[in-house]
């Protein structure tokens, strides 16, 4: 295995989050794993994403080259604009198409349109988008168990919100029944 993930959006939306509680899940299944972010000097609104490298062999270097990406989920137009062309052929892209009206312009990779921020608002919270659009990636690209997914939401939220663990179970089932 050999994953290298992009997943880009506006400040806010959860972006390194969902990196890094893939980079834990992975990690807590014996893989070799790394976690880059970038993000601006801006709380909220400015650009951010994240880069996630999961592989059975170590990984020489963090960075992932346009056409190198495996998946790249984009959560804003912006997102999908930019990176579009990191995936490489044969690739997954996932657009959260609530907020993208824009469609994907290769027809050399497997795009999906996940309604993450809709989806999320069914759920009560916007806030849930990030854990729909994680559903739905791990629904398609099967990297880590959904059980290991499950405990690292309850490491993240369970003794401070366990409230949230509830939530964000469901957000990521939500995720993964849409892209079935």
């Amino acid at each position: 295995m050999n994953e290298q993930i992009l997943i880009a959006g506006f400040g806010g939306q959860g972006v390194l989050s969902m990196g890094k509680m893939l980079a834990e899940a992975a990690m807590a299944e014996g893989h070799e794993v790394s976690w880059l972010p970038s993000y601006g000097p801006e709380m909220r609104g400015g650009t951010s994403n994240v880069s996630v490298n999961i592989s059975d062999k170590p990984i020489g270097a963090p960075i992932i080259s346009p056409g190198d990406a495996t998946c790249v989920m984009a959560m804003n137009l912006p997102s999908l604009t930019k990176f579009e062309s990191f995936v490489k052929p044969g690739g997954l892209l996932l657009v959260n198409s609530s907020i993208i009206d824009k469609k994907a312009t290769r027809t050399d990779i497997t795009v999906y349109y996940v309604k993450a921020n809709d989806l999320a608002n069914e759920l009560g919270n916007p806030k849930t988008a990030n854990m729909i659009m994680l559903g739905a990636y791990l629904e398609k690209a099967k990297v880590v168990k959904p059980e290991t997914m499950l405990d690292q939401l309850r490491a993240v939220f369970g003794a401070k919100k366990p409230q949230l663990v509830e939530l964000n179970e469901n957000a990521l089932k939500k995720g993964a029944d849409s892209a079935k």
